[in-house]
């Protein structure tokens, strides 16, 4: 049976799950340096059941430090210490890490005393920086419809006790400037390995810069991109005017940067980009690797991709798709698992010196169960004959 036109709009506005309404080909060519990634499902661990999100930066006191959402974080439940936003420490190597809630969350070293959400946080000289949207309704009032709304605005928050306090910046990003929902470009300890003296940040292109999140949920935007924006590791905090925005090449080659109206997007995927993303950077492998999903979200649809500058040009790592997704290819039984992936990233301190061997963690959307949790399992990435290129 047919939907009606009007119950068919809605659903892909409300960002049900099931299979996109893509070919869900992948965007870029093949990588030239990485064939395939190979998991060792038997590394799979959990925690943290009821909290997700996870990007994790590598402190400058040897420790990783990340945002969760809506739970209690280690130790704690989806209800059990619940909290809309709360940091932790993790200790340890990816085989015995132990978990510590730094700020919000069960047994809170320190309590949490701001709402909101985040998928992007940088260690850079011992000072942590998180961007933070909103998870509540716009308390200004302006365009709000009374629902909380991601996509509203974009808030920078520091940190310089390692995660024990946090202090707002005093200016904003908001969806008409066209970007939701960023994260950093990670690199090693204490952003060591950092290509220049820039802190880059990709943004979410939204749908459209009227989007809200009661209207459109956190759904792929389609057609995808990302925006990349850099500032001078001494200006973070400083506001929008000491960020610039990438314009393009040059003729012969050479990045162009200017003010946010000039801005083009660095990745493009038809099928869409999700309303979160992780890019980090290689160093065994000269590789910068950007994570995303597409095609529809919640559905363990993610895409990899490498390039060998911030700014691409990008070629696929692996494309998981309705036919193939994410974890289809682990042992069943072993833990409960549906999929329902939504974000993976790269923890930098567990990564091999050569970047061939690493972990990825990964959440999902188990509402309380399964992955919405903490997540890691051990990975190789099998490389080409060609052997691996210079950065």
């Amino acid at each position: 049976m047919k939907l009606p036109l009007a119950l068919c709009l809605f659903a892909a506005a409300a960002g049900i799950r099931g299979r996109a309404e893509t070919n869900e080909k992948p965007p870029y060519p093949a990588s030239s340096v990485i064939e395939d990634i190979v998991f060792d499902w038997s590394t799979h661990r959990r925690a943290a059941q009821g909290s997700d999100n996870w990007q994790l930066t590598w402190a400058d006191d040897d420790h990783l430090y990340g945002a969760w959402g809506d739970g209690g974080g280690f130790g704690g439940t989806n209800n059990d210490g619940r909290a809309r936003v709360g940091y932790a420490r993790i200790e340890g190597d990816w085989d015995n890490y132990r978990g510590y809630n730094v700020w919000g969350g069960m047994n809170a070293e320190h309590p949490a005393t701001h709402n909101g959400k985040s998928w992007g946080t940088i260690c850079v000289e011992g000072v942590l920086y998180s961007w933070v949207v909103p998870d509540e309704p716009d308390p200004t009032g302006e365009l709000s419809d009374g629902f909380r709304d991601h996509y509203r605005y974009i808030e920078l928050c520091r940190s310089t006790n390692h995660g024990a306090t946090w202090t707002k910046a005093s200016w904003r990003w908001w969806r008409e400037d066209d970007v939701i929902i960023p994260t950093f470009l990670v690199y090693g300890r204490d952003n060591a390995g950092a290509r220049d003296d820039y802190v880059y940040s990709y943004f979410i292109r939204p749908r459209d810069v009227n989007v809200t999140q009661s209207t459109f949920k956190l759904a792929v935007h389609q057609p995808g991109a990302l925006f990349l924006a850099r500032v001078r590791k001494t200006q973070i905090f400083d506001g929008r005017d000491a960020y610039e925005w990438f314009a393009g090449l040059t003729v012969d080659g050479r990045q162009s940067w200017g003010p946010l109206a000039g801005k083009k997007p660095v990745f493009e995927d038809p099928n869409g980009t999700g309303w979160c993303v992780s890019v980090s950077y290689n160093p065994g492998l000269g590789r910068y690797l950007l994570a995303t999903e597409h095609g529809v979200t919640e559905a363990s649809h993610i895409g990899i991709f490498d390039a060998p500058q911030p700014w691409g040009p990008w070629s696929t790592v692996k494309y998981w798709t309705a036919e193939n997704p994410f974890g289809k290819s682990r042992p069943s039984g072993a833990v409960e698992w549906r999929e329902n992936i939504f974000f993976v990233s790269f923890v930098l301190k567990w990564l091999s010196a050569d970047g061939q061997n690493f972990t990825l963690s990964f959440t999902g959307a188990g509402r309380g169960k399964d992955n919405d949790s903490f997540n890691t399992v051990r990975g190789e990435f099998v490389l080409r004959a060609q052997g691996k290129p210079g950065r």
